[in-house]
């Protein structure tokens, strides 16, 4: 087998025009190259070079030799900057995916415009999935990047999780309701809604929002009654539209909403939702370069050792 040490050398007096200035350009012994084109022609059982009194010239198989061995260097060197490219993230596709309370949107939006900007060669594919189904999947490997919402109630092994930002909570309700009819100057407080129907309730194994807009309630000595109709995805503002109730949501999700849905302030300060990037242990710099970007644009808290990433248990 050919090396490509000798694949360049024979290109290299093609070029040249001889032994000795090959030698030159090369930095190496005429007497050691001249060895491994011999070596080269002893392989290939046919010579490539005439040798002549003036300067070498090529055999017919040189000849036909020459245009395939530019192409091969030319490729491995392609190769080459593609491995770098890829290893170094600067190429690649990055697999993102965001819960359906986490909108591709504001601050959000913004960082992976950044992202892609500055790395032209990356693109990304994005799709909608639950907190378990993202944890899962990153664990699996099918996965590069969550978007989450705090709390997670069951933590992979091997998947960091990090606050990214928070938003405030806001009390979604439907036209007409009489709460955006009578608001309080003071936002709404959360005993209000004690006979409310909310249509987003929590699942018993599943945190998210849900799960943190229960504990809030818990909080001023209830539980959230569940109307006839409930959801945790996206789903829940067409349910609020249709009138089946009402919903703790963030900020964000007014972007999405329909035009009649009233989000409406709550009195209590602390109720703030927090978005969470989950990621691999030991991120590729693929993805490492998408966390730098995302910490950078979107997050509220200073980097560290992976830019400030560290396990989140959950409850």
């Amino acid at each position: 087998m050919l090396s490509t040490r000798q694949l360049r050398y024979f290109v290299e007096i093609a070029e040249s025009g001889s032994f000795s200035a090959a030698a030159e350009r090369l930095f190496i012994a005429q007497s050691a190259l001249s060895r491994q084109i011999k070596d080269m022609e002893t392989r290939l059982q046919t010579p490539l070079f005439e040798r002549t009194a003036r300067q070498p010239r090529l055999t017919a198989a040189g000849e036909a030799f020459l245009p395939r061995a530019r192409n091969l260097l030319n490729e491995l060197t392609k190769a080459s900057e593609m491995a770098t490219q890829v290893g170094t993230g600067q190429r690649g596709i990055l697999r993102l995916s965001h819960s359906s309370t986490v909108t591709m949107s504001g601050q959000l939006l913004r960082g992976i415009s950044v992202y892609l900007d500055q790395h032209a060669g990356v693109s990304m594919e994005i799709a909608k999935l639950s907190s378990e189904a993202q944890l899962e999947d990153l664990a699996e490997g099918r996965l590069d990047v969550g978007l989450l919402r705090l709390p997670v109630l069951r933590q992979r092994e091997g998947v960091h999780i990090v606050p990214l930002y928070s938003e405030r909570l806001l009390l979604a309700v439907p036209p007409n309701h009489r709460l955006a009819v009578d608001k309080s100057a003071g936002g709404i407080d959360l005993a209000q809604l004690k006979d409310e129907a909310f249509i987003s309730i929590p699942h018993p194994q599943r945190g998210g929002l849900s799960y943190l807009s229960a504990e809030l309630c818990m909080r001023q000595g209830f539980f959230p009654r569940a109307a006839r109709v409930v959801s945790r995805k996206t789903t829940q503002l067409q349910l609020i539209q249709a009138g089946f109730g009402i919903a703790l949501l963030p900020e964000s999700m007014q972007d999405i909403a329909p035009p009649d849905i009233h989000f409406l302030p709550l009195a209590d300060p602390d109720c703030h939702s927090t978005v969470a990037l989950a990621c691999r242990q030991d991120p590729s710099a693929l993805v490492q370069h998408f966390i730098n970007t995302c910490t950078d644009h979107c997050g509220s808290e200073p980097a560290s050792s992976h830019r400030g990433f560290s396990p989140d248990h959950g409850d």
